[in-house]
């Protein structure tokens, strides 16, 4: 049976490299908001936006964190790892600055989105805990086939992860 997952994500650059992986299928994603419905959320400030977030990882068993080049140390990205790592959820991120955009162009790859999140009170980062995978390949379609071929075993072994810490 597949997993129910939350995918994290920067909308705007990175939008059309997530539609990519959500067409995968190896597990049941959360439905994407269409862009104007995050901009009714965004219209209603912080707290809907937390609302919405929290109705959408609702029933999730894990986040799935997808890196581009400016996933970083955003603020909805940050409180979206948080609220999964807290809640108990798997959280794993797949880099994909690697896969093309709806131009045909690749990015850069970005900071680890998980070095800028403590963990507990030992000063540690969650990045010490929890995996980004940067998906092997020398282009678009190679990567595009890692994620499509590991995804599912990386969403299983954060959740165990998770489970262990």
């Amino acid at each position: 049976m597949a997993r129910r997952v939350f995918y994290s994500f920067h909308y705007r650059p990175d939008v059309f490299r997530v539609s990519q992986v959500r067409n995968i299928g190896a597990i049941e994603p959360n439905r994407p908001a269409t862009d104007n419905d995050w901009e009714t959320v965004k219209s209603g400030k912080d707290i809907a936006i937390k609302r919405w977030i929290t109705a959408q990882m609702k029933g999730r068993s894990c986040t799935v964190v997808l890196v581009g080049q400016d996933t970083a140390n955003r603020k909805w990205i940050n409180h979206e790892i948080i609220k999964s790592w807290d809640e108990g959820m798997g959280v794993v991120g797949i880099r994909i600055h690697g896969l093309k955009n709806s131009d045909g162009y690749i990015s850069n790859m970005g900071s680890n989105p998980f070095g800028y999140i403590g963990y507990g009170h030992i000063g540690r980062n969650l990045s010490t805990i929890v995996k980004c995978y940067n998906p092997a390949g020398s282009n678009s379609k190679e990567r595009y086939a890692w994620i499509a071929k590991h995804l599912e075993n990386a969403v299983e072994e954060a959740i165990k992860i998770r489970n262990e810490n």
